[in-house]
């Protein structure tokens, strides 16, 4: 099997040339000395999760925020970069594969290396499987030489990447204390991170020298919290969808009587969508935490879809483009339970074949109103996290024979005059997967890789690489490391009005904010967007030149820089402590009193839990 990987792969002219692309780094990471800063400890967002945390993770909770500076003396505190002995370092691709990952690889082989020339790197081939079994490939400069700034995880592989039994994670124990690993990095979204979290865990708890440190790569930009700015890959995805789906506008623009419905990657949460929507101005978005939050069901988006339709037909539009997430179906009120009771019944072992007969009443007559091809996508096996297989659902295609039912229909009964309803489908799942990445993909990814080297050579266990200020130039970034567990809640979910139910402790993947900028960004013109064809035209990725810095509207129109607000506030703390010492005048005391006062008792207010709801749908 280790054959297949880190081969030199038969290069195109632009990938030559991005293979000589050099990332740039930020200014602490180009420093000759590289120091260390901790802030105060880390907490949960309520009672719960901390009582959960503290219980079930005790040797990783509530660790400090960490800074990596510019510039440290080298008589002032912590610095990575003094002499260190030689390090071995495992690095496994989990989740699916994603623009950038293989910029993780090089970041962090290069900054080993540079550290001690004596350091070194493995891959795990195919990749929790082969954590398991123990399968590597060194890492070297003649095997990064065709892969880096390219797509895809074609240098290691991946699997389904389940590190969650007792089993899995004592095999991963006995893998990294059999090759006597100093770290392993695990590269992938949330539920790839959880699963660090976890080895981190049972690493200190079994005094396993190997620290464990998270990277944030994930197609679906889910990973995101106050820690994560953007996932690696999200720009990159965002860009090459968007070019696909402007180039769809074009085409329905110019034919003037196609609907394109369009199903864009992106599971429980819609941020794809959402993008290629600010991105190229299609007629419609249908966004899954939208329909949820309102429950519209099946019928209410066929009928919402189609008024759209009638309207466009009476200015004599026959066209038009409909985006919606591959997550919708989980969305839909009576879908998502339909699910529930199917994958219900396919856990208790009963054949595929025998579950319609299983349901009850309402889901069985649901089950029997799908078309053929859609009872046979929604009988699939749930996926290891207990998911559908969305991207095999086709609801983009249930979508449209629902909607020229009800075109017909209302042709039928004369409200319908315009020419025939006609749909063409797509799902766009696939196609960015393997994409060159943006040039901020490169830059992110190659800095993470850099910045896990750091985390490692400071003996940081169970921390996830962060860089935050990301909307701004990359002489603006900053670099830290956060706690994985300060990034886990538990979700409290109502059975009925009177309970809550507590499930699983988690990172939670990050839905569209119905309160955010981003969304209100396009609230505020998505009425113009129905009626009127204003598509927009992004084209492909640019590596230089005009257009090739441009980041995404998610990204830019987000809170920026948590991490280095916390940094920021630290140090007025400590200024604080500098001027109010003993032997200060009583007018500078007085205030200082009645200020700190002040400020307590409103964040006191702010943050408890009467004012601000922490469960999690």
């Amino acid at each position: 099997m280790s054959g297949f990987y880190g081969v030199p792969k038969d290069l195109s002219v632009l990938q030559k040339q991005r293979v000589e692309y050099s990332p740039e780094l930020p200014p602490s990471l180009r420093a000759e000395k590289i120091g260390i800063e901790y802030s105060d400890t880390t907490t949960s967002a309520d009672s719960l999760s901390y009582s959960l945390l503290t219980q079930y993770l005790p040797h990783t909770y509530g660790q400090p925020l960490v800074h990596f500076v510019e510039n440290a003396a080298a008589d002032s505190g912590d610095c990575t970069t003094k002499e260190h002995p030689v390090v071995k370092v495992g690095f496994v691709f989990c989740g699916r594969q994603t623009p950038g990952g293989h910029n993780v690889v090089w970041g962090l082989y290069d900054a080993l290396k540079k550290n001690n020339a004596k350091n070194s790197l493995i891959g795990f081939i195919g990749g929790s499987e082969g954590l398991f079994a123990q399968k590597t490939l060194e890492i070297t400069e003649d095997v990064l030489a065709t892969y880096k700034n390219q797509g895809g995880y074609d240098l290691l592989g991946r699997t389904k990447d389940q590190i969650k039994t007792t089993h899995q994670l004592n095999e991963a124990l006995v893998s990294c204390q059999a090759l006597e690993l100093d770290g392993l990095v695990i590269a992938g979204g949330a539920n790839s991170n959880n699963d660090a979290a976890q080895l981190a865990e049972l690493f200190a708890a079994s005094k396993c020298k190997t620290k464990v440190v998270g990277v944030p790569i994930t197609l679906h930009g889910d990973l995101k919290n106050q820690f994560v700015e953007a996932d690696v890959g999200f720009d990159t995805i965002c860009k090459v969808n968007s070019q696909l789906v402007s180039n769809i506008c074009t085409d329905a623009l110019s034919a003037e009587k196609y609907y394109y419905f369009i199903r864009a990657i992106g599971r429980k949460a819609s941020h794809v969508s959402l993008e290629c929507a600010l991105q190229c101005h299609p007629n419609m978005v249908i966004l899954g935490e939208e329909v949820a939050s309102s429950k519209q069901t099946l019928f209410d988006i066929t009928n919402q879809i189609a008024d759209v339709v009638q309207a466009r037909a009476q200015k004599d539009k026959n066209h038009g483009v409909i985006i919606m997430p591959e997550g919708l179906v989980e969305s839909i009120p009576e879908m998502s339970a339909l699910l529930n009771e199917i994958h219900s019944q396919l856990k208790r072992g009963v054949p595929a074949d025998d579950v319609a007969s299983q349901l009850s009443p309402w889901a069985s007559a649901l089950f029997e109103f799908m078309p053929p091809f859609i009872k046979k996508q929604l009988l699939l096996a749930p996926e290891s996290d207990g998911s559908a297989q969305l991207s095999q659902i086709e609801l983009e295609k249930l979508l449209a024979q629902m909607v020229e039912t009800e075109i017909e229909k209302r042709k039928k009964e004369g409200n319908y005059k315009g020419k025939k309803f006609s749909a063409i489908c797509h799902f766009f799942g696939y196609q960015a997967r393997g994409s060159l990445p943006s040039k901020f993909d490169c830059d992110y990814a190659y800095a993470l890789g850099h910045v896990t080297n750091h985390i490692i050579s400071a003996g940081l266990n169970g921390y996830m690489a962060t860089i935050s200020n990301l909307k701004n130039s990359i002489s603006k970034w900053r670099c830290g490391a956060a706690p994985i567990t300060a990034m886990m809640s538990v979700n409290q979910f109502a059975q009925d009005p009177s309970t809550k139910t507590v499930g699983k402790l988690a990172i939670f993947p990050a839905t569209v904010d119905l309160k955010g900028k981003t969304y209100e960004m396009y609230k505020k013109n998505c009425t113009s967007y129905v009626m009127d064809d204003i598509y927009r035209n992004p084209g492909p990725i640019q590596y230089e030149g005009p257009g090739s810095e441009e980041k995404t509207f998610t990204l830019c129109t987000g809170e920026e820089d948590y991490m280095g607000k916390i940094k920021d506030l630290q140090d007025h703390l400590h200024k604080v402590q500098n001027i109010v010492k003993p032997g200060c005048s009583q007018d500078v005391l007085n205030v200082a009193l009645s200020s700190m006062a002040s400020v307590t008792k409103i964040l006191t207010i702010i943050s408890s839990p009467s004012h601000s709801d922490h469960s999690y749908l």
